[in-house]
This record gives structure tokens, sequence and C-alpha cells, in this order.
């Protein structure tokens, strides 16, 4: 299809979607709404025409934003983000959709029903989301048994947090949780890559996994199974300069290939946060994070010179703030938030404006935007 035709196609899709669905859609209870697209979506996913059709309404490519990282094939940079397909619902329609690639979970050893209700919030004012799920998910064995035979078209990244529950916070008890999961996938073919979740703000203790001598501990732990699949930290977009650069000081000590910058924010005196009422529980997702992530992005490529991967999430409603984290030293991208206010074109719209954006820079691969701010 050519670029004219798709941007078309993509302009007509988000009048409809933000002046028809949106507007019905924001009308419902959000967790309502999340589990009503899960369960389309899989549905969706089943048939091969329907994936098709999804294809045809909203994928593209362009050899330009082609990666191989880490040795998997990234189609283009743009992930869904770890906490909006929780079960791995979604695996078999995400690429139609236009994802480069996507992480399911956060999962758990044991499964876990969820903090009480309500526990998701729009922040229409803010352009976010306040969420206050605590780690709501099926459990290792079920999610493993629902991927195990399935033929997947794009990376998938696995989220693995520790069970929300009491007895998971004594440190051994913690790490030995976090590994059984790490155990359980680590030789399925399904998983590209794992993501250590160690900055979820909605758990049982609060305790933060981003504390060198319980981070040491649980990385050596995962160094003690010999697995070529990459490891990735998720980490807090509320830690200071000093606290970062301590957890890229660990992660040298250990098999860890890259961070994801970042999770949600606990901060409510963040400038960004406009709304008049403001859930006290949860993080907070979309705009008021993009500046906390862009920072941090920035923080680590300068830091680590070039020696671990970023993903850079939180924030992302358009092409230039997928470009500007690339430019800051993101090699790949993640996203949630942006999706739900902007609507399912977001991903096209995305990848047709790196394009462009790259052209404007004189780059032929996307790689070579990366880190170009610095």
């Amino acid at each position: 299809m050519k670029e004219s035709l798709i941007s078309a196609r993509n302009f007509f899709s988000e009048i409809v979607y933000k002046n028809i669905f949106k507007k019905i859609f924001f009308l419902i209870e959000p967790e309502k709404i999340h589990n009503r697209f899960i369960q389309l979506g899989r549905k969706l996913g089943q048939k091969s025409f329907n994936r098709n059709l999804v294809g045809f309404c909203f994928n593209y490519s362009n050899p330009k934003l082609n990666q191989n990282i880490l040795g998997l094939n990234f189609s283009n940079p743009i992930g869904l983000a770890g906490g909006f397909d929780k079960n791995a619902d979604l695996i078999e329609i995400l690429p139609m959709i236009g994802f480069g690639f996507a992480e399911v979970g956060s999962v758990t050893a044991q499964s876990y029903a969820g903090n009480a209700q309500p526990r998701l919030w729009r922040l229409k004012k803010s352009r976010g989301l306040v969420v206050n799920y605590g780690l709501k998910n099926d459990g290792a064995k079920k999610i493993f048994e629902k991927i195990k035979n399935k033929k997947i078209a794009i990376p998938l990244g696995l989220n693995i947090a520790k069970t929300n529950s009491r007895e998971t916070t004594d440190i051994e008890a913690g790490v030995n949780d976090y590994f059984q999961t790490y155990r359980l996938f680590s030789n399925l073919n399904q998983i590209g890559y794992f993501t250590i979740n160690i900055s979820c703000p909605n758990t049982y203790d609060s305790q933060s996994w981003s504390e060198p001598v319980r981070l040491n501990q649980l990385l050596d732990k995962f160094d003690s199974l010999k697995s070529a699949k990459p490891i990735f930290l998720k980490i807090s977009p509320d830690l200071n300069d000093q606290e970062v650069e301590t957890i890229i000081a660990v992660s040298q000590n250990h098999r860890v290939n890259g961070f994801i910058c970042s999770n949600l924010t606990k901060n409510r005196a963040n400038a960004l946060l406009v709304d008049d009422s403001i859930p006290i529980s949860g993080g907070v997702s979309g705009r008021p994070v993009k500046d906390l992530s862009d920072r941090q992005i920035g923080l680590i490529y300068k830091k680590s010179e070039g020696r671990f991967l970023i993903i850079g999430c939180g924030g992302i409603f358009s092409a230039q703030d997928a470009y500007a984290k690339i430019k800051l030293g993101a090699s790949l991208v993640e996203l949630i938030t942006g999706l739900i206010f902007e609507g399912p074109q977001l991903i096209s719209q995305i990848n047709q404006g790196l394009i462009r954006l790259m052209k404007k820079d004189g780059f032929n691969s996307i790689s070579q935007a990366i880190g170009n701010a610095n």
C-alpha cells in the first residue's frame, strides 16, 4: 500500500476512533472496557481471516525500521509494554496491529486476583492512567500452557514479577518466587527475552528491588541458570541519578543486557498531573511519565557508554515522542496509554512518522538515530 493511502487510512481511523468510539469507551468503567478489548483481541487472533483483516486496517512496514538486537529480529521499534496483555491473550493479534514486539505480564509464580476494585482510573486532562492492579495475573503455569504451542510472529518478552503476597516478603522467598517463573519459561522458544520487573508500585509490601543488596541477590539467582536469552530490568521513573547509577553498577556484574525506562510514577507532585481528582493509590502512566522516562534514558545511555540496551517507555503519543526517546539512546520503545487515548492506528502513525523524521535527519535506518541527541 502506498504511503499516501496509508496516511489516509490512518487519518480516517483516528477520526472515527476519537469522535465515536473513544467517546463511548470513556463512558464505561476503565477496567470493564479493558477486559472487553482483551476478549475481542483474543477472538480476532484465533482466525487467519480476522488477523489479515486487522492487518489490512492497521499494519505498516518499512525495511528502514528493521533491527537485529541481541539475536532478535524487530520489524519496527514499537512494542506493547507489560501490563496490558497480562495473561498472553493477545499474542496472535498484536503483530497485525503493527507492533514490532510485545511484552506479556507481569507474570508471577502464583496467580493473583489483584487489588480491590476500583483499580484503574483515567486522567483525561493529564492524558494518563492511574493503575493499581497489584500484579493481577493467572500465574506462571497457566500462562506457560497458553503460550507453549502458539506461533508468534514478533519477539515476545516475558515480564516477570514477584507474587504479590505475604509469603514472598522475605528476601530469599521473594528471590525464589521470581526465579520460579524464570526457570519455567527459560527454554520456551516462544519467549525472546525476559524483563525483571523490580519496580511495580502496587505490591503488598512495597519493597524496592532496586536496593543494591536485594538486586544483587536476585541477579545472582538468575545468573545461576544459564540462558542465552536477553534480560532487561524495568526500573522506576522516580529514582534519583545516584540510584540509577547504582543499578547500572550492580548490573555490570551480572547477566543483564539492558533496561526498560520506565515503569509507573508514584509522585503526585508531578506538574503534569492536572486533573481535579487523582486517586492516592496506584502508579501513574502516560504523559506525566514522559519527561521522567526521557531523562532516565539519556542518563543511562551516557553513563553506560552503550554497554546496555535501552527500551524507552512512558508518555508516547506520537512519532515525535518515540523519536525523542530513540535519539536519547533507546533502541526500542513501548507504550500502552497512548494507544488508549489515540486509537489503534497510532502504531502505524508512529512507524510512518519515524520514516519521515529519519529522512529529515538524513538517516537510512532507525539504528542510525539511536543516541544521536547526545
